[in-house]
């Protein structure tokens, strides 16, 4: 028998955004310059909302598109914004854009992920990286953060798991707190049960980022990462969409990447 999913009400999602945004109701109704008692009221339900109400609110919380549609919907209102997939012929230059970029970007490895973290797109210095990956972590979707941690994945060729895995947990769960995806929450428990040593130290002061080390044919290869999204999107599959570029750390790697992807052509 199928369970019935209870839509939980509008001013309860607003009272749960703005204790995860960590702000008092006197906060955000400064913020949306309305009177306490009026957020009071829509958080409790004794007033209900219009679609204007709601929209400055979600502005102010900084709700993400996903989540914005799900507080419309449970007032009542028709989502202000539409999903589509990432094959429709709509997100077509979005994702010439996207092959645009990755390939400009070799050879030094680059991604781009969904929400989850599935890759939706790679280039050849990632492939070359998840060559010793064991095949079932390669079928699709595949979740490039499984892939990076597991014992049958990269984790083997990372030399400071212990560092990297605690800096991806701590990403991972930033993003948590920013959209309360439930996903996320069980992606990050299974990455904290597979196998690492405990970070050695913490990142010393000066350093300007977090490096992964990793081990590979042509020798040790180290790198940082940006993250790149699209900016000002309206729909959802577009606003949860990043792209992952990985550059060399030391020139050294920068060398070695280019005779991998030399050896590979």
């Amino acid at each position: 028998m199928q369970a019935i999913q209870t839509l939980r009400p509008a001013g309860e999602l607003i009272r749960e955004w703005r204790q995860r945004r960590r702000l008092s109701q006197l906060d955000l109704a400064l913020e949306a310059e309305i009177s306490t008692r009026h957020l009071s009221f829509i958080e409790t339900g004794r007033s209900r909302a219009s679609r204007e109400m709601l929209t400055l609110l979600a502005d102010r919380l900084d709700v993400p598109l996903r989540e914005r549609n799900q507080l419309f919907t449970a007032a009542g209102l028709a989502p202000p914004h539409y999903e589509l997939p990432i094959d429709h012929p709509d997100l077509a230059a979005a994702r010439r854009a996207m092959d645009l970029i990755l390939g400009a970007h070799e050879p030094f490895p680059a991604l781009a992920i969904d929400r989850h973290w599935n890759m939706v797109g790679a280039n050849a210095g990632v492939k070359l990286l998840m060559a010793g990956a064991a095949p079932k972590l390669l079928e699709p979707p595949v979740n490039v953060l499984r892939l990076a941690l597991h014992p049958e994945g990269l984790a083997p060729a990372i030399i400071n798991l212990g560092e990297f895995k605690a800096h991806l947990v701590e990403r991972l769960n930033r993003q948590l707190a920013m959209t309360g995806d439930t996903v996320l929450a069980e992606l990050i428990a299974e990455l904290i049960a597979y196998p690492a040593p405990q970070p050695s130290q913490a990142a010393e002061p000066t350093a300007l980022f977090t490096v992964m080390r990793i081990v590979s044919p042509a020798g040790e290869l180290s790198f940082f990462s940006t993250t790149t999204m699209f900016g000002t999107p309206h729909e959802v599959t577009l606003s949860e969409m990043a792209i992952e570029a990985f550059f060399p750390a030391d020139a050294a790697t920068s060398d070695r990447l280019r005779i991998l992807a030399g050896k590979s052509d």
